[in-house]
């Protein structure tokens, strides 16, 4: 077989699944072993598939140590469509939401909330453009809401939550998109958490949801069928076809997490490689981070060159030079370097090294 030259992809998703998976994915794209055919062809009712995603749901459960009182969910639609289905199955009228305000993404799942029913903004760092994470003092939560949600990593603007915020008995909802499984989760502490995969998990394509059964008495009967937690969770997942690859290259992923040594072990891998990187920018002054630094993301790590002119030709030379996707989101500009689970410690070490020179030739 040939060599492929891959490039170190800084995508924030779809982004950079780890090779051994693609490997694996390749080696029996044409016929799934004992199956004889391919995974892009199987039945969602056939025995082969419904043991593809019984594991892995039991290596997610192991993963995260989920208790069994939880159920967990292969949906579609995204993180996007949970902004909508959350309130559709958990606020009932009459009743108010708490939403903690602290990036982009928890402002769209603000705006279809209120389209559903009555939303309390808890906390907001609009003010200070995200640059941080809302502090518990800062809280100013509903007595008796129906939940409060939280985003937990904010992938535009480089930030993420140390600690979960303390509500209560009120159940917490979380956002997990882009720090999903990069660390221990406390699922306990959570009423339902829900993550599109395609930035730590697999594919774009498979939402993961993890409720509480007790919540799942909130899914009113008048909901669409589709939109509705309990049918998804009553029916396996197996309502309607799920995205048959999306959840077999998931289940390849969790497998190799857990090769790994689990959440623990990749939070250290994590720990380092993101420490490599900020320790650059923190080098000199030439580098600025856009994230306060007692909120700085793990995952996404955003930062500022002197000007824009400089930003412009940083992003041409490290395309040239083997780097895709450290162009930040077009909504706040400047840099952002995605380095989730997947992405290689060498790839981080090559990226300081070029932004170094790159600070010499033009500092």
């Amino acid at each position: 077989m040939a060599i492929v030259h891959r490039i170190y992809n800084f995508s924030a998703g779809p982004a950079v699944l780890p090779l051994p998976v693609l490997q694996e994915v390749q080696r029996d794209l044409l016929a799934l072993p004992g199956a004889g055919i391919s995974i892009l062809e199987i039945s969602h009712r056939s025995k082969t598939f419904e043991s593809i995603l019984e594991q892995a749901e039991a290596d997610i459960r192991a993963l995260a140590n989920i208790p069994p009182h939880y159920k967990v969910l292969f949906l579609q639609g995204g993180a996007s469509l949970q902004f909508s289905m959350v309130p559709m199955n958990l606020l009932a009228p009459g009743a108010t939401a708490d939403y903690i305000e602290a990036g982009s993404w928890g402002e769209k799942a603000i705006k279809e909330a209120k389209k559903v029913g009555n939303v309390n903004i808890a906390a907001s760092t609009r003010s200070d453009n995200y640059s941080r994470v809302p502090s518990q003092s800062e809280l100013k939560l509903t007595p008796g809401a129906a939940y409060v949600h939280m985003t937990s990593n904010n992938t535009i603007e480089g930030t993420e939550y140390k600690d979960l915020p303390d509500v209560s008995d009120v159940p917490l909802v979380s956002d997990t998109s882009s720090d999903m499984f990069s660390k221990p989760i406390d699922v306990a502490r959570h009423g339902l958490i829900y993550a599109g995969a395609q930035k730590n998990m697999g594919p774009a394509g498979v939402t993961i949801v993890i409720v509480r059964d007790d919540l799942l008495q909130r899914s009113q009967k008048s909901l669409p069928t589709m939109l509705n937690y309990a049918v998804h969770a009553e029916n396996t997942s197996l309502y309607n076809t799920p995205p048959a690859f999306a959840v077999y290259t998931l289940g390849l992923v969790m497998k190799w997490l857990l090769g790994r040594g689990g959440l623990p072990a990749i939070a250290r891998a994590n720990e380092r490689k993101a420490a490599k990187l900020y320790a650059e920018i923190d080098r000199t002054g030439f580098y600025r981070g856009a994230a306060q630094k007692d909120s700085r993301s793990l995952m996404n790590v955003t930062f500022r060159l002197p000007n824009e002119e400089l930003e412009k030709q940083f992003v041409k030379q490290s395309e040239s030079a083997g780097f895709d996707g450290l162009k930040g989101h077009r909504s706040v500009g400047g840099m952002r370097a995605s380095i989730y689970n997947a992405f290689p410690e060498e790839g981080i070490d090559a990226l300081v090294q070029f932004m170094s020179e790159f600070e010499r030739t033009h500092g």
